[in-house]
């Protein structure tokens, strides 16, 4: 069924593939939107992020213990990763400038909620009801990507889904540097300036999205490709790879400030002095790493990511046990950098693999680039949803060593367990023997090579 033609900007053609089409027409608005596509998502992250600094601003007279913060993360982390499902089929539902119109729009409710009850003597049940509203600004990103999965052709595709993402992951680590500014200046007791800051900026958002953006028409609901996504097995191992890249990312971000605090004795104005510095650097080289698995292939791109991301592990887990903060920072940030990585190459896999699977099927030419979009639409929700979740499944590892034994180090042993695995997957199922994971092409008598990912 096709999305309604009322309340928006309606393109009715639209054919990324057709070279002529995208040289004399397609690039330039595919440009457009993806701006503004990036400064909808790059408000929402800093909303989802939001509890990552606000717990910087809670001292000892908010009464609420450092697993109780990270509860609190954990929690924004958790309803952040839930909403990516529905938000990924608004787009086709709505028009994608239609649904960031509202998405953005809907940010004005954890932020003003927040900038009501942040001060001392409301309940915890009250913050965390707040933390799990902004929850709505993850679901962003699912609903972003998936537009901007269309209007790109899949030569391009990994650098556009990479600077899409990395410019709404530079929310985390601005929404940080302010929290710094506030704190270096007003102080810790002034956590509303920063919500105050955010309001205005998610009008504007919203504004543009609705002035500038456009809704494509050939994108519509189609329950046929969700279910078949469902059946894929790629798509849930590549849910699975992208926990421990974006999980690792966004369950690093939120988590970092409050880590610094803890296990290092560090002030709130010390903490947010640093706590920007990963998200940032590993945001900036995220379409780095798109453009990497363009040129060179994702999959191993996203192999190399985990073997260093292991290594940066061990890093840390040194570092933790003879409580060197400088080492800490160092392996730390490397894990953030490598993250960031991961994530693009993670990404451009996908509508790389169902593609792939196309041709394997018999399939050729446009029939095949449609399929790949069509599939790789419905997955990407679902992977960036299950990849979200790993981001509660770090806070909820920190909550507990924490809980058990004051200090991060089991949980940075469970990481590095983690990586080991998907070191595993990553080279069993896409570098080893990769034609094994496709049926010949009848019209080639070749089999696909899914390395090309």
């Amino acid at each position: 069924m096709t999305a309604p033609r009322t309340g928006g900007r309606w393109i009715e053609r639209w054919d990324p593939e057709d070279e002529t089409f995208w040289k004399e027409t397609g690039e330039r608005i595919a440009r457009r939107n993806l701006v503004y596509s990036v400064l909808s998502e790059h408000i929402g992250f800093s909303i989802w992020s939001l509890w990552s600094v606000m717990v910087l601003f809670m001292g000892p007279q908010y009464g609420i213990d450092p697993a109780g913060k990270f509860f609190l993360i954990g929690t924004a982390t958790f309803v952040g990763a839930l909403v990516r499902v529905p938000y990924t089929f608004a787009v086709a539902r709505f028009g994608g400038r239609n649904w960031t119109v509202v998405s953005a729009l809907l940010l004005l409710a954890p932020t003003a909620a927040a900038f009501a009850v942040m001060e001392p003597g409301t309940s915890y049940t009250t913050f965390l009801l707040v933390a799990a509203l902004t929850g709505v600004g993850g679901g962003n990103f699912a609903s972003s990507m998936t537009n901007i999965n269309a209007f790109f052709p899949l030569r391009r595709k990994g650098w556009a889904l990479g600077l899409n993402a990395g410019g709404g992951n530079i929310g985390v680590p601005v929404v940080q540097l302010i929290a710094l500014l506030i704190i270096g200046t007003a102080g810790a007791a002034h956590p509303r300036l920063l919500l105050g800051v955010y309001l205005p900026l998610i009008v504007i958002a919203a504004t543009l999205a609705a002035l500038r953006m456009d809704n494509l028409a050939p994108v519509s609901n189609d329950t046929g490709a969700v279910k078949e996504s469902l059946r894929e097995r790629h798509t849930w191992i590549m849910a699975f790879l992208y926990i421990g890249t974006f999980g690792s990312f966004i369950g690093y971000s939120f988590a970092f400030g409050l880590v610094l605090q803890t296990q290092f004795g560090r002030t709130p104005l010390q903490a947010a002095s640093l706590t920007f510095i990963g998200p940032l650097l590993g945001s900036l080289v995220r379409p780095l790493g798109g453009w990497l698995a363009d040129r060179f292939g994702g999959a191993r791109i996203t192999l190399g990511t985990f073997v260093a991301m292991a290594a940066a592990t061990g890093v840390v887990i040194a570092a933790s046990v003879r409580e060197s903060l400088p080492v800490f920072l160092v392996g730390f940030v490397a894990l953030f950098v490598l993250s960031g990585l991961g994530n693009g190459s993670t990404y451009k896999m996908i509508p790389g693999i169902f593609q792939a699977q196309a041709r394997a099927r018999g399939m050729a030419g446009e029939a095949a680039d449609a399929y790949g979009r069509r599939l790789s639409g419905a997955a990407m929700g679902l992977i960036g949803a299950v990849g979200a979740l790993g981001g509660l499944g770090i806070n909820l590892v920190f909550r507990e060593a924490f809980s058990s034994s004051g200090s991060g180090t089991a949980a940075f042993v469970t990481f590095l367990a983690f990586y080991a695995v998907c070191c595993a997957v990553t080279w069993s199922v896409y570098l080893r023997r990769p034609a094994a994971a496709a049926a010949p092409a009848p019209d080639a008598h070749a089999k696909p090579q899914l390395t090309s990912v």
